[in-house]
């Protein structure tokens, strides 16, 4: 992956100048440390930094068509580009380049703006029409890669990362109704960000920009069958085969590159179906990596030797302790650039260093099955309490979650009511198209108790109601496991998952993730199984777990789910005070009033309470890490910004 910035006079704006676009570059260096390119024709400048991955000696960006009318950069990789230029070579268009690069410009040279249908791949595309003076940002189906946009002063600035815009944009403000968004879903809703009036172009979208307007387009979504006939009618072992064939080709073309491949290996469902893929199908030796935790309730470390013992790979890991988490909180919430409710990107960021170390540049995750395939305890909660809703005055109906979670002693009178208040979140509206995730976002939402009246001030409506308008019509006729599918999709998995955690833990090292589960084939095809054969019963990913079992140990697959997680609250706290100096300082009274987003009383009980190690529930956990993280967004984007983002490149 690389990464791409830019700038686009409108009418009466100011063309882009050759320190502007060195600016926004040099901002973007940690994403492509192989070098620079840039390009400016009268209205348009375009500026990429470089990751060699492919043609590493001859892809150097902009790249361009025969004649130069089309110049493209582009951040991603389009993994049929072996198929697609043997395609365009037969039609007659000659390339320059062995790069996947070359593919869009030609494609687009045939098909216009609908060149997006013909990629697999993941990416973040700007392509200048030089002929017709027409600029289009295309961002890839599932949103791993991101593009950010903005307009000022008459001029349209885009980029892979936000800190790109800020040398041309000026110093950022935070968007509150983005930060309610945060408390609430773990990400704000696309396409808000954190900064107010920047915007990222969403997941499956295409924006064009033409004799001065805008125009933004959906090209793809995740769609469901809307009645039981859409459904694959074939046998479930077909369908498992198909399934295994999807996935075996996923794996096959994301191993095409001209330097090394790694995989993240977890030790959990995913990531040992990806490295048994790469093992048996792949032509390359398997190399992987993998973290540990000095917490036995968090390690996963003995699946992990189980998997490197059973495929026989070559294997690095690092053991994260709860000092590395506080050490590097605060340059992975810069990375981040936003706030976050968990430590948990901080980890991903260490384990990318060690790929990098590693002289790694590629590696493979299995990110992406949970939300596709039916894997998270969510799903299964919302069937229990679709089943609980239909008597919502039942006392044994909710017993059910005890199967899901064994330590709910539901025969107390605490337990019982706990279950009731937490798990009775919206039973009264079974049919809302965020059903499956109100107990969730209800507990999330509590850290918003800290908001200062300031910042309440500015809110405008419901966090809720405004991600339910970003759900299509066509939900109310899906099946409610499809319905909370594709809101896990468009909140944590697209604004957390593939961003926090993802995409930007990764780049910080120079370092480009690729997710097999997330080619637009396999989400095309899971969505058409029927729900009941991707959870049986309370089975997830089942039919996932009967494609795939002929390659794993029995152990694997009928392993509990353990969702990763990091330490949080207990990172930051040493011997009865904070374990690093910058935790004092930024949740101060005289700082937090200062930085204005919450109330320095509440703020100041939080942190005695967590330096004397009783901030233990979910609600404390998330509302510390969140008020912390926020001020260090503070920090670094708005009372840094004079020495960050305007020195000379």
């Amino acid at each position: 992956m690389c990464g791409i910035a830019g700038i686009l006079a409108l009418e009466g704006g100011r063309p882009p100048g050759d320190d502007e676009l060195r600016a926004m570059a040099a901002q973007l260096r940690h994403r492509g440390p192989d070098g620079a390119g840039f390009l400016r024709d009268g209205p348009v400048g375009l500026a990429h930094t470089r990751l060699a991955i492919i043609d590493v000696e001859g892809g150097a960006q902009p790249i361009h068509n025969e004649d130069r009318s089309v110049q493209v950069v582009f951040n991603g990789e389009i993994f049929n580009y072996v198929e697609l230029r043997a395609e365009l070579e037969k039609a007659g268009h000659r390339f320059s380049t062995r790069t996947d690069t070359e593919v869009i410009v030609h494609l687009y040279e045939d098909h216009g703006e609908d060149f997006v249908d013909f990629l697999n791949g993941q990416f973040a595309i700007a392509l200048w029409d030089v002929t017709r003076r027409k600029l289009m940002l295309a961002r890839d189906r599932a949103g791993i890669l991101p593009l950010f946009w903005t307009e000022t002063e008459s001029r349209l600035l885009f980029a892979s990362e936000v800190k790109a815009l800020l040398p041309v944009l000026g110093a950022p403000r935070l968007d509150p109704i983005a930060l309610d968004q945060i408390m609430t879903f773990w990400s704000p809703v696309s396409p808000r960000t954190l900064f107010e009036g920047v915007r990222e172009l969403s997941p499956g979208q295409m924006m064009v920009v033409h004799e001065g307007r805008a125009r933004v387009r959906r090209y793809w979504d995740w769609c469901f069958p809307t009645s039981p006939d859409e459904y694959w009618s074939a046998p479930e072992a077909e369908l498992a085969e198909r399934l295994h064939e999807l996935l075996a080709d996923a794996t096959r073309i994301r191993l095409r590159a001209d330097v090394p491949v790694g995989a993240y290996l977890s030790g959990g469902l995913d990531s040992s179906v990806l490295v048994s893929l790469i093992h048996h199908h792949g032509e390359s030796h398997l190399r992987t990596f993998s973290i540990a935790f000095e917490a036995e309730s968090l390690d996963e470390s003995s699946y992990q030797r189980m998997m490197i013992e059973h495929i026989g790979a070559d294997h690095s890991g690092i053991t994260c302790s709860r000092g590395d988490v506080a050490e590097h909180f605060v340059d992975m919430v810069r990375h981040a650039e936003s706030a976050v409710l968990r430590t948990a990107p901080t980890p991903m960021k260490l384990l990318s260093r060690l790929v990098h170390d590693q002289g790694y540049k590629v590696v493979m995750t299995g990110e992406g099955s949970d939300e596709v395939l039916g894997g998270y305890d969510v799903f299964k909660e919302a069937k229990v309490r679709y089943f609980w809703a239909r008597r919502p005055d039942s006392r044994w109906r909710p017993l059910l979650l005890q199967r899901l979670y064994p330590y709910l002693d539901l025969s107390s009178g605490s337990a019982h009511r706990y279950v009731q208040e937490f798990f009775g979140v919206g039973l009264d509206e079974p049919e809302s198209p965020l059903f499956a995730h109100l107990p969730r976002w209800e507990m999330t939402a509590k850290a918003k108790a800290f908001f200062s009246d300031d910042l309440k001030a500015h809110l405008d409506g419901s966090a809720m109601d405004a991600f339910a308008e970003t759900v299509p019509a066509a939900a109310a006729r899906w099946h409610p496991f499809n319905r909370g599918q594709y809101v896990e999709a468009k909140s944590l998995m697209g604004g957390y998952l593939l961003s926090s955690q993802g995409d930007r833990m990764l780049m910080a090292n120079s370092v480009e993730g690729r997710f097999p589960f997330l080619d637009h084939r396999v989400i095309e095809f899971a969505n058409r199984v029927d729900p009941r054969l991707k959870m049986k019963v309370l089975d997830e990913k089942h039919l996932l777990k009967k494609a795939m079992a002929r390659y794993l140990p029995p152990a694997i697959i009928t392993r509990h789910k353990q969702p990763y997680r990091a330490p949080d609250v207990d990172a930051f706290v040493a011997e009865g005070g904070f374990a690093a100096p910058y935790v004092d300082e930024l949740l101060s009274e005289e700082v937090v009033r200062r930085y204005g987003y919450f109330e320095p009383k509440r703020v100041a009980l939080l942190a005695k309470k967590a330096r004397r190690g009783s901030a233990t529930s979910v609600k404390d956990n998330q509302a510390f890490v969140g008020v912390l993280s926020t001020q260090i967004w503070h920090y670094h984007f708005v009372e840094r910004y004079q020495s960050d983002f305007t020195s000379n490149p």
